[in-house]
């Protein structure tokens, strides 16, 4: 997810890092990850991509899953952009109950101070289940890895970097109070080529797929403005 933070000269290992992210990262992530969510998205589904940046992952889906109508909002909306954006608040989803079928928030919410109220407002919107990639502070040097990671990946960008890493155990936690059930968990998603993924994979990241403990209703039409 986007959002405002000032930014200087770059340290020299964040260059080097974006360097390394530009030659091995983005085609390989948006790849990796639209082979893992693919399958989690119920035929013809209309799905909110929450914090969704450029878009990008959003072209993939919509190329494996033609039958999907994917809509993306976020905090700002980049200088080429690949999809429609719409922007938001960051906090409040700007849509009704059970407005999409899907809810998919990829590496958004330890962007958020709050990730917990972000998440209620994917159960509030989400009609069948909802979708999440993030980090799990997990193993040695893991905060100061993930740190590192998002300045690569993002301080070029004015996203704000808050540094909200969670172990997996706190993530299950929040589902629990929010009355999410964990049905899917991938903790092991090799995002990076060898040896990199020995370094910033291992079990940094997860997948999941996540239940609303309630009967799905019916796919809904497009949500209107």
């Amino acid at each position: 997810m986007s959002g405002s933070s000032s930014h200087g000269r770059r340290p020299l290992r964040v260059s080097l890092g974006e360097g390394l992210h530009r030659a091995y990262g983005p085609e390989r992530r948006l790849r990796v990850l639209s082979e893992l969510l693919e399958p989690m998205i119920p035929p013809g589904a209309t799905l909110l991509d929450v914090g969704c940046g450029d878009g990008a992952l959003d072209l993939w889906l919509a190329e494996r899953r033609r039958d999907v109508r994917i809509h993306g909002i976020d905090v700002l909306v980049r200088q080429g952009a690949q999809t429609p954006i719409e922007t938001f608040d960051g906090r409040r989803i700007p849509y009704g109950d059970d407005a999409f079928d899907v809810v998919l928030l990829v590496d958004v919410l330890h962007h958020n101070e709050d990730p917990e109220q972000l998440l209620g407002e994917a159960a509030r919107v989400a009609r069948q289940r909802i979708l999440v990639k993030d980090h799990t502070l997990a193993g040695p040097c893991a905060r100061s890895l993930l740190r590192f990671m998002d300045e690569v990946g993002n301080r070029r960008f004015d996203i704000a970097l808050v540094y909200n890493y969670w172990p997996e155990a706190r993530w299950r936690q929040a589902f629990e109070r929010l009355g999410l059930a964990v049905e899917v968990w991938h903790h092991r998603i090799h995002l990076y080529p060898r040896p990199l993924d020995w370094i910033f994979g291992r079990s940094l990241h997860f997948v999941a797929q996540l239940g609303l403990g309630r009967p799905a209703p019916p796919l809904a039409e497009a949500p209107s403005r």
